[in-house]
Order: C-alpha cells, then structure tokens, then sequence
C-alpha cells in the first residue's frame, strides 16, 4: 500500500518512561506505515536533556518554531529524588514550561468524549475545553522561607529609576513569602489565543479569576479579556459566541451544573489544578487532548498525563502492564490533522480522522485497558494490556 504522503515536516519530541515506550510503538504500528512524514525528532527524555545541558528542549522549541506544528510525548519535570535516580547535573525545568514559554502559547485541553464512559457529573453532555495561560504566575515566582521576625516588601524598580514600594508583611515570627509576575503582553496573547480558538469551534468563552481580592493582579487580567472581547466583538457575534466572566468559585459552581461545550479560561495555576478535574469527571487524563497554541499560529500536541512511572518499573521487571495510550495516540492524530489542515493535504488529515475513529471503535466495543474499565457503563468480557490495545486499533485501522 503506497503511503500518504505529508508534505512539510512535523517536530517530534520524545519522552520518558512507560509513555517513551508506548511512543515508540505508535509510531511502529499506527504512524509509519500509513504516512510519508519527515519527523524531525528531539530526545527530550531526562538522560539526554542532562546530556546537552538541557539545550535540546530549547532546540525543539526553536523547530515547533520553525515548522509550524510539534507533537510532545510526556516528559518528566525532576524532584530531588529524579535529581539522585539519574544522577542529574541540575534540577532541569519542565520541558512543557519552557516551551510554552519560548512560543507564548496558550494550553487548551478537552476530553475525549466515547458513549460507554459517562461523565461523573451528570449534568455534563458535552466536552468542556480547558483554557490554561501558559506564562507566569507561581510557575515563575520567587519565594523566601525565613525563621526570623521581619519586613517583606515588594519593590520596582523602573527603566527610568523610579520605584514603587509595598509592604507585604511585618512578621513578628517566621515566615514564607513568595513574588510572582506576569506581563500585559502575554495576557493579551492568552485573551487572542482564547477567542481564536473560540471562533473555530463556535463554543462561549467563560473566563474566570478572583478580582475581589486579587483586585490588581487579577484586575488587569480581566480588564484585558474585556478588551479583547470587545475588540473581537463583530467576528464573536458573526459565529454566535458569547463571553462571560465568573469569579473563579462561582465558575467552579456553576460548572457542575452545566451541560459543557464551553471554552473555560483560566490563569496558569487554576488551569493547571482544574484541568485534571475536568478530565477526571469525564473519565480519566488518559483520556484528554492537549494542544499548545502561540498567538503566531504554532502548535504543539501532547498528551495530557505524565510519565506513568509505576508502569514503567514493572516495564522494566518483564511484568505485563495495561497502559492507555489513547492521549498519546490523539496527541498524533492531533498534530497529523494541523499538518495535513495547514498544507491543504486532505488526505493526511483523513486519515487522522480514521486512526481516531479506531480508536473509539475499541473502546465503544469494549477493548480497553485497566484504566477505564472502573468507569465503564458494563464491565468488559477482557482487559487488553498496553501492546495488545495498540495492536487491536491498528487491526481496525
């Protein structure tokens, strides 16, 4: 069978651990055969970004860049026992917040909706897209820990040599303080990136935060989505887009109460947290797509969960494991459709739409793994382990 042939390169960024693993035989089983793709791959598990000095997350930034579309197997960001594990030169930063860093992207992610899961929630009928900004907040903060009494203050320093000078607290004992920033420009991106997104789709934008208290950091994030909405108002009203704004608990509120197909906005740590109670209620993170979107028009594809470590171990062991590698598998589809969409190869995006369509069929017909069998309307009569569900969408395939 002759290949599709894809016209322009796709970046591809490897990972760790059991999702290392599972990539590897997506890309034998559901990818190669099908496709003529020139993948410019980057090793960005943990063994080679110690290697370079961390400067191939960078590179694959600059490729995302370049090429117009990535897709990103699960990375593991390192603690102090990773720091020993692998004998790290350094605690290297998350792969994700660096790259979303170096394209200003914003992290929008959605269930992957099949008829035998029900949403926990009952009121949910439809996906409910998370909206994550993807800059700053406590990702890029400072913090002090101090055991004596004192005065934390908050101070800046401007271009022109003025400073401005706030007092954050007077302790009589000890404490821990914390600075973080953001900028107007990536708040913008976020708003832009927001109702582009929203305007293909044809989904309301909610956008929440806490300006009762929060009144000037979260103030200016919400004066800026008013501007923006304005701004986009004629081309929101055109595709019958509505906005609204919601202080962040009563979003949380009203959420369980509705039936979904909304674009839900948040700032970088609220959609972080919110984002995986999303994905729980409608099933599980194995289940959730994840794109970064730069206010440029770049895309990385990924897969919502992390490393499956646990998994990997007993990988490692010879023990048979029953990974899903549904996100991994859509993070694919996902990139392969933006590919195929933006070289007006529709061949390349058809079949994305079929290897999806697969991979449905299984999990509507009862070919699962462990995972989601606690979530299923009726148990089904096998649980199939991680190569025999790869094996079993690419027979359907």
């Amino acid at each position: 069978m002759a290949r599709i042939k894809v016209k322009k390169p796709l970046v591809e960024m490897d990972g760790d651990e059991m999702t290392r693993v599972i990539w590897a035989s997506i890309k034998e089983k559901l990818i190669l055969p099908y496709l003529d793709i020139d993948l410019k791959y980057f090793d960005l598990g943990l063994k080679h970004r110690n290697e370079t000095d961390d400067k191939v997350t960078l590179d694959a930034a600059k490729a995302v860049a370049e090429y117009g579309v990535g897709v990103k197997c699960a990375t593991i960001t390192p603690d102090n026992e990773r720091m020993t594990e692998y004998n790290l030169k350094k605690m290297w930063p998350s792969p994700n917040a660096q790259i979303r860093g170096f394209l200003d992207g914003t992290v929008f992610r959605k269930p992957i909706i099949v008829k035998n899961i029900k949403p926990a929630v009952r009121a949910w009928k439809k996906p409910i897209t998370v909206a994550r900004h993807a800059y700053g907040d406590i990702y890029k903060a400072q913090e002090i820990v101090t055991a004596q009494p004192g005065k934390a203050e908050l101070i800046f320093t401007a271009s022109d040599g003025q400073t401005s000078k706030v007092t954050v607290a007077d302790l009589k004992g000890p404490g821990v303080f914390m600075g973080m920033h953001n900028t107007i420009v990536s708040i913008q991106s976020f708003a832009r990136a927001c109702i582009q997104y929203a305007l293909t789709e044809k989904i309301d934008i909610w956008f929440s935060a806490k300006d009762t208290i929060s009144k000037k950091y979260d103030g200016k994030f919400k004066e800026i989505f008013a501007a923006e909405i304005a701004a986009a108002k004629t081309k929101l009203d055109a595709a019958g887009v509505n906005y609204r704004y919601f202080l962040i608990d009563d979003a949380v509120a009203q959420i369980m109460k509705n039936e979904g197909g909304m674009l839900w906005a948040m700032k970088n740590y609220d959609g972080d947290v919110l984002s995986d109670m999303i994905a729980a209620g409608f099933g599980s993170l194995g289940m959730m797509t994840s794109v970064l979107v730069s206010p440029d028009g770049k895309f990385e594809f990924e897969a919502a969960h992390g490393t499956v470590k646990r998994h990997y171990y007993k990988y490692l062991k010879g023990e048979e494991t029953s990974t899903n590698s549904v996100a991994s598998i859509f993070a694919w589809t996902g990139a392969i459709k933006k590919r195929g969409a933006l070289d007006n190869t529709p061949d390349a995006v058809k079949f994305a739409e079929k290897l999806e369509t697969a991979v449905i069929s299984c999990i509507e017909n009862g070919c699962v793994t462990k995972d989601l069998v606690p979530l299923m309307d009726a148990p089904p009569k096998k649980i199939y382990n991680t190569d025999e569900f790869i094996d079993e969408v690419a027979s359907r395939l």
